[in-house]
């Protein structure tokens, strides 16, 4: 779900303008996994591409092109799902299974959702791993899949508790620190290892320099260039060091829109030498860190390809700058093919021929399998694809797969979940990290940190966002119990994310005869409800902190509150975090990687990247 912020008055000379500032793998080892690079050596692979090229030449045309996709499947098992998931995968599939649906297809693939039940809990996770590799063993070329997902982490996690959840992409940003970056990359990978999902759709290296994106805003790393690249190339380490392949995304960069790709299909307005200078950078620094996969974007960007196809579909981006002019070999994959952006230009028969001519190697998720591997299947025998074109390709996902130890054995343990996944070392760490990237923008008077003396009684307000599977419950539940762990007297009041005029009286009848009110806001717009209810409660005269729980421009419209701390995300360790912050149990350490525009003049910035306050 997306909110979006209103965009009025954000002139894109302005926002170009303001940012020219400038483990084990799961017991499948008993050596901790070594870092590797493109270039690293030490890790041997376990097929040479003369060897690949002899298993390439025995595979069947209808291997060959089921190597090409990556798919949903409903269920938590490969071979026994529920039966409403049976129902759904016949529906929208035609199988009953996945290891059905690798029997009929010949897969390369496949992406886990938490809507599909493919994520309930680590054992069966890695349960549901095995039996793909199984059926994909059981296939004449005996090939192991890329299981996939998008763990991001922040705002988009699709495996939850007890797993490891750590600050997302903008939290590292304001963190600014590649060390930790990398160690929350290296932590993430080692625990998708360890529950059979070998490629993870992370990291995000977009550079988020509109405020009004719908789509991206933060889960990029920031709107300074250098900061996303630099951090954006030490997750990729990080993901890496624990074989599992980082995929960079989306490509040629997706931060200048206000269009949701899911929906429609954004323009790009920036020109040549702004795409070289703004979007370049990261992509650049991520396939000098030996990146695995890079995934494109539903976007059109007329400066890098004047036929004005969504960059999924376009030669000259794909080919043209990603593979000949960045010199990019490794594999290139898609977004997900039923999004609106690649889907309104052509059918769904055409795209997924289209994606390979323009330099493609994985589909992902295409609204029909059946459509789309037959639609490949036929441009090969037609002629329009030759058989050569996707040798090509799948000699690059199955260099990958070979890097991934996955030949050798695809297989993950229980020994290994339990020894990898949710460590107490691991919920150690991201605490630590989540702590250095809370961001203290407003103090007036010196509020914070709130004395337990002073300010014992505190009233919890706020949004409640859908919080990502299996936290410790919606976000005011976890500020209220964070606080009362802390030694305050908490009540909490969930407000939503457009409180009416009811809930704001009862709001303020709460605020009553308490030390100070605590409300987590979510991407707040000028003259909204949200803001409606901060100004409100301010004017009881009770102290009032506002927590950003998503875009960290909110602070612009929220100049009644007498402090304001941004987040970047509502995951549990986040809101922990920034109470430990509020609490002065913790230094506020972040700072801004997005500059924040005056909400009545946004050609002026009131606060710039680098800005944060300590105490």
């Amino acid at each position: 779900m997306h909110h979006r912020q209103s965009s009025k008055g954000f002139s894109r000379r302005t926002l170009l303008a303001a940012t020219t500032v400038g483990v084990t793998a799961a017991g499948l080892s008993a050596a901790p996994a070594r870092a590797t690079t493109g270039t690293d050596k030490a890790n041997k692979p376990s097929k040479t591409d003369k060897q690949l090229k002899k298993l390439i030449s025995g595979m069947s045309l209808e291997e060959k092109v089921g190597q090409l996709f990556v798919m949903r499947v409903y269920g938590h098992s490969a071979t026994a799902p529920d039966q409403a998931d049976i129902d759904a995968n016949l529906k929208e599939i035609g199988v009953r299974t996945a290891a059905e649906m690798i029997d009929k297809y010949k897969l390369g693939g496949i992406i886990y959702f938490a809507w599909a039940h493919n994520v309930r809990d680590p054992h069966q996770i890695a349960d549901l791993s095995n039996g793909i590799q199984t059926a994909g063993l059981r296939q004449p070329s005996r090939i192991p899949l890329l299981v996939s997902t998008d763990q991001e982490h922040g705002i988009v996690a699709r495996v939850g508790k007890p797993a490891t959840l750590l600050p997302g992409a903008m939290a590292l940003g304001a963190g600014g620190s590649r060390t930790d970056a990398r160690a929350a990359g290296r932590i993430a990978g080692a625990e998708l290892r360890a529950l059979g999902i070998n490629q993870d759709y992370a990291p995000d290296a977009d550079v988020n320099i509109n405020p009004a994106n719908p789509v991206i805003g933060v889960r990029s790393f920031g709107a300074d260039p250098a900061a996303v690249a630099r951090l954006a190339a030490a997750q990729v380490e990080g993901y890496q060091s624990a074989r599992v392949a980082a995929t960079a995304k989306h490509f040629p960069g997706h931060g200048d829109t206000a269009t949701d790709s899911h929906t429609g299909l954004p323009v790009i307005s920036h020109t040549r030498e702004q795409w070289e200078r703004l979007d370049a950078p990261s992509f650049k620094a991520v396939i000098a860190a030996g990146i695995d996969s890079i995934m494109t974007a539903h976007i059109v960007v007329p400066a890098l390809d004047p036929a004005e196809d969504p960059a999924t579909l376009s030669r000259p981006i794909l080919t043209g700058i990603l593979r000949e002019q960045l010199g990019y070999d490794g594999v290139v994959i898609t977004d997900s093919l039923g999004m609106e952006g690649v889907r309104s230009k052509y059918g769904d028969a055409r795209v997924p021929v289209l994606a390979l001519k323009a330099g493609v190697d994985q589909l992902l998720n295409p609204p029909s399998l059946d459509v789309s591997w037959n639609a490949v299947l036929q441009a090969v025998r037609g002629g329009e694809l030759t058989e050569e074109r996707l040798d090509a390709s799948i000699l690059r996902i199955l260099r990958l797969k070979t890097k991934l130890g996955l030949f050798e054995d695809p297989y993950v343990t229980g020994r290994g979940v339990d020894r990898t996944v949710g460590t107490r070392a691991h919920l150690a760490a991201a605490d630590r990290i989540a702590e250095r990237t809370t961001t203290l923008l407003v103090n007036k008077d010196r509020l914070l940190p709130l004395n337990r003396r002073t300010h014992k009684n505190v009233l919890v307000l706020g949004a409640n966002p859908a919080s990502p599977s299996l936290s410790d419950g919606p976000p005011t539940t976890v500020l209220g119990a964070a606080l009362t762990e802390q030694g305050f007297a908490t009540t909490v009041l969930p407000t939503g994310t457009a409180p009416g005029r009811a809930v704001i009286d009862q709001a303020v009848a709460a605020a009553e005869g308490k030390d100070a009110v605590l409300i987590g806001t979510y991407n707040v717009a000028a003259g909204s409800a949200q803001q409606a209810l901060v100004n409100a409660v301010a004017a009881t005269g009770v102290p009032v902190v506002t927590l950003s729980l998503r875009n960290p421009y909110d602070v612009a419209h929220l100049g009644a509150a007498q402090a304001h701390v941004a987040a970047y995300s509502w995951i549990d360790v986040e809101l922990r975090a920034a109470v430990r912050v509020l609490a002065g149990r913790a230094e506020p350490r972040g700072k801004l990687p997005v500059p924040v525009q005056k909400a009545d003049d946004p050609t002026q910035v009131l606060y710039p990247i680098g800005y944060g306050l300590g105490y």
